[in-house]
């Protein structure tokens, strides 16, 4: 499953995955935000909320936010945990949208953003008080090292949070699947302007490893507990990695 993942490129060219997701963020996003919350109809800040809802019993002091994006969660851990947060991502398109958002909330003091390979951490081990994604795992070069990396940064007996898409289970399965392979993509392309950024997406999690698989592959990566909640009758899932 997870040699699955790695195969799966946006745009399916020579390029490293690495190379291709960053162009590919690097493309959407001036309209990132927008499609975002339009395409989940802001279910995915409900979604963050909750992620830092559980971050905040372990009252964190400085926070690790990878694959930051324009910075939302790395936002929303600040305001509910009062926590110091890094924010690192691949794309610097991305990162300067972020910025923005940030000064506009007077919120530079609290947050920093910097340009960084989730797989290569420029990071002291057990530097952190907490480590969080958001629907950034899936986007890796390889998941293994990646999520090793994330391990290895956070303190001992402190955990990352990854909130990730996972597959709706059930009668409304196919229903969901429909809306995601069909209607989302060509909505992305209409507004991106990039034809194969939303057609990645549901493509990368079709391929990724969700609920158990994700747990037991967290356990493999020598996390020593592993919980996870799903949201929303499965369209993403947190999980919680203690190391």
């Amino acid at each position: 499953m997870t040699n699955d993942i790695n195969k799966v490129t946006p745009y399916n060219s020579e390029a490293t995955k690495k190379s291709q997701v960053e162009d590919m963020f690097d493309n959407i996003a001036p309209k990132y935000d927008l499609l975002n919350h339009a395409l989940s109809m802001k279910i995915d800040v409900l979604w963050r909320n909750k992620l830092v809802k559980m971050m905040k019993e372990d009252a964190p002091q400085e926070v690790l936010d990878v694959a930051t994006g324009t910075g939302d969660l790395a936002i929303a851990v600040e305001k509910g945990t009062n926590a110091k947060v890094v924010g690192l991502d691949l794309s610097q398109q991305m990162l300067n949208v972020g910025v923005i958002k940030i000064k506009k909330l007077k919120l530079d003091g609290k947050i920093s953003m910097q340009k960084g390979d989730a797989e290569n951490l420029p990071f002291e081990d057990n530097r952190f008080d907490a480590v969080s994604v958001a629907f950034g795992v899936r986007n890796f070069e390889n998941l293994t090292k990646g999520l090793a990396e994330l391990r290895r940064v956070v303190k001992e007996n402190k955990s990352v949070y990854i909130l990730e898409f996972s597959k709706v289970e059930g009668f409304l399965g196919p229903f969901y699947m429909f809306y995601f392979k069909n209607i989302l993509p060509a909505i992305g392309r209409l507004v991106s302007k990039d034809n194969r950024a939303y057609t990645y997406l549901p493509d990368s999690v079709n391929a990724f490893p969700f609920g158990e698989k994700m747990r037991q592959i967290l356990l493999d990566t020598g996390f020593k507990k592993v919980e996870y909640k799903k949201l929303s009758l499965g369209i993403a899932t947190i999980y919680k990695a203690t190391k």
